[in-house]
């Protein structure tokens, strides 16, 4: 492991909301910004916008298994051991610097965790996105999977733990070390297959995601999301993964590929609770349920929170990591990691919600 010299932890966080991204949720209008016809083809320096630095972040890199090298930070308390290392895993088009402060807070309470940014995004950036070849499955089959093992060498022994967030929930399946995971939390984690999104919002998230974005792909040779205000660049790879993804996630594997894939999920033992927001439009109970269903091996819990449980009228698909929670969902949420309790018992779902039978 490598630390480059001159790199500063820093936050993304936005000062209210709970969209880690310029103004604009990963619901909403589909077309909330500029029209496709007004892009600019030409892709932008691949330069991350400056934010106030953080000093308890140690930047660190992470090297894959194919020469890809990701921006990460380490976050720790110096002067007493950490019970667990704990790997956050972002969600899509999301800087790894949005989860910062909930990184910083679990260093605080006794964990040491590791941000990164997947390849493509963030501090982990090529020059040029176009081209670059990158891939959703590549997040867990190359990235994820050097985070693990960044992470198991840095735990030394002790419990390894993974906070996953959206398409980070997932990941770990794709994983070849995945069973050294002690422990998982996600939140809101799915992988995008459209018919889960909540009906009111579907026919909206359709037009902006599975329409709007493979065509701004096509035309750009990438996706240019902070343009459009909807939330990072990504490679085209990535950005066609999620529009076309369908209802069996294996199906968007090579035929030869699928059964070693499965068999990664099912291979994974560590217990997972599932957090789902009852307003989130992309992360619903079915959705949820569909992902974890492939961890056949692992003991599951699907939890489903009501923005009112916080005195609040919506949360949606990101504000829970955002430090607002830090006295509420944050604390509550040590409970699991450091104990294995779910905090929230009167919020599991039953029945059909519930993993166990086909995705």
């Amino acid at each position: 492991m490598t630390v480059p010299p001159g790199r500063a932890a820093a936050s993304g966080e936005p000062l209210s909301g709970g969209s880690p991204v310029g103004g604009s949720s990963l619901g909403g209008s589909p077309v909330d910004s500029s029209p496709v016809g007004g892009l600019d083809a030409r892709e932008p320096d691949a330069v991350a916008p400056a934010a106030a630095p953080m000093t308890d972040g140690e930047a660190v890199e992470i090297a894959c298994a194919d020469g890809v090298r990701l921006g990460g930070h380490r976050w720790r308390e110096r002067d007493r051991p950490a019970k667990a290392v704990v790997v956050v895993n972002p969600a899509t088009g999301v800087l790894a610097r949005y989860y910062h402060r909930y990184a910083r807070f679990l260093a605080g309470h006794g964990f040491e965790a590791l941000t990164y940014d997947y390849r493509g995004i963030g501090a982990s950036r090529p020059a040029r996105l176009r081209g670059c070849g990158y891939r959703w499955h590549d997040w867990g089959t190359r990235d994820f999977e050097a985070a693990l093992r960044f992470a198991d060498e840095l735990a030394a022994g002790r419990p390894v733990m993974v906070v996953g967030h959206s398409i980070g929930g997932f990941l770990p399946g794709l994983s070849a070390s995945a069973p050294r995971i002690d422990r998982m939390l996600t939140v809101g984690a799915q992988y995008a297959w459209w018919r889960d999104y909540a009906a009111a919002r579907r026919a909206g998230l359709v037009l902006k995601w599975h329409v709007a974005m493979p065509l701004v792909t096509a035309l750009c040779g990438y996706f240019p999301g902070r343009r459009l205000g909807w939330l990072e660049d990504l490679p085209a790879g990535v950005a066609n993964d999620w529009s076309f993804r369908r209802a069996r996630m294996e199906l968007s594997h090579p035929a030869a590929e699928r059964d070693a894939i499965l068999g990664r999920f099912a291979a994974v033992r560590a217990p997972i609770l599932a957090v789902g927001v009852s307003d989130d439009e992309l992360g619903t109970p079915r959705a949820i349920g569909r992902s974890l269903a492939y961890y056949a091996g692992a003991p599951r819990t699907q939890v489903e929170l009501q923005p009112a449980d916080f005195g609040l009228a919506e949360i949606g698909h990101f504000a829970l990591f955002h430090s607002r929670f830090a006295d509420s969902f944050w604390r509550d949420m040590l409970l699991w990691l450091e104990q294995g309790r779910n905090p929230w018992p009167e919020r599991t779902l039953h029945g059909p919600t519930l993993p166990g039978g086909t995705p």
